[in-house]
């Protein structure tokens, strides 16, 4: 069997894109360069700046593929993920100026809506997260920002299987993206954020056993480093002060077994294979794609270790 990737004609849904910058966007791009069609669901506040940066070209730079061509996303659809139906969707957000104009956003109407453009589907990307009270630490945190967290980090993609499940054909794969922070304490990822990535790491794997048996299709995530996206870098700076994600990428290379950086084509790379046929047989795995930090057990550039290190 030839190791290259194919993925022509197949379909690929990535919930999350808002812009060139974060592991969305990488993920769509490794897709395209397979020959994937790629659509993609994104946060309607945010919908009209991102149809923009396309129309204008802004994003020209980061879609270049392998053969020199540009990747194409075929169709963007506005996705609010804490939606499941049109009745969760309560006044202020219908009224709200942001969602002027558009409707269709909840996931069981992008559902119909891929299923009326498109037919069936062959991969389904989940690529979203957000923490209202992120900044927090857990022992301050909200029941209601926790229980954010958890609907728009975790549940959500239990919500996208749920109503794109039926839709797929078998064979496919669902992929979504965690943290470390799951199982080990990042101080500073607060806000209910590593409890949601917990819980998303094991709907992963029960997701994986209930669609494998329903559909067909896979389930995996993907336990991703540190990477200096717009979302990631929005996330708490005290003044004078690197941001959370600047100290943490700092971290990994001082610690981790591959003190190399860490970019988004590698772990769009490591979704596209997840994604195709080469691996079939895999399916409710946490892959590591963090040059090896998960491994360790010991900050080998802690204080303690001075001398050791010398």
């Amino acid at each position: 069997m030839a190791s290259s990737v194919d993925l022509k004609g197949k379909v690929a849904f990535i919930a999350g894109v808002a812009d060139s910058s974060g592991y969305g966007w990488a993920i769509s791009r490794a897709l395209a360069d397979a020959g994937a069609t790629i659509i993609v669901g994104t946060w309607p506040p945010v919908l009209k700046i991102f149809q923009s940066g396309l129309k204008k070209g802004s994003f020209d730079s980061d879609s270049e593929l392998s053969d020199g061509s540009k990747m194409v996303i075929e169709k963007v659809y506005p996705l609010d993920a804490v939606f499941d139906s049109p009745e969760d969707v309560p006044d202020e957000i219908k009224n709200n100026k942001r969602y002027a104009g558009l409707d269709g956003y909840t996931i069981e109407e992008v559902a119909k809506a891929v299923e009326a453009d498109y037919g069936k589907i062959d991969i389904l990307v989940h690529s979203l997260a957000n923490g209202p009270e992120v900044t927090k630490p857990l022992l301050e945190t909200s029941r209601k920002g926790y229980l954010a967290a958890s609907s728009a980090s975790a549940y959500s993609a239990v919500s996208l299987l749920q109503k794109f499940g039926p839709i797929m054909n078998e064979g496919g794969n669902m992929l979504s993206l965690t943290y470390i922070a799951s199982e080990k304490v990042i101080p500073g990822y607060g806000g209910g954020m590593s409890s949601a990535k917990a819980q998303l790491e094991s709907d992963t794997r029960v997701l994986a056993y209930e669609a494998g048996r329903k559909w067909g299709v896979r389930v995996n995530t993907i336990s991703a480093g540190p990477l200096k996206s717009r979302a990631a870098s929005a996330i708490g700076k005290e003044p004078g002060q690197k941001t959370f994600i600047e100290y943490a990428i700092d971290y990994s290379k001082a610690n981790a077994p591959l003190a190399q950086d860490l970019y988004n084509d590698d772990v769009g790379n490591s979704a596209m294979f997840l994604c195709s046929p080469l691996a079939r047989t895999i399916t409710g795995v946490t892959l590591y794609v963090d040059n090896g930090l998960h491994a360790m057990g010991m900050a080998i550039d802690s204080e303690s270790m001075a001398d050791r290190n010398q």
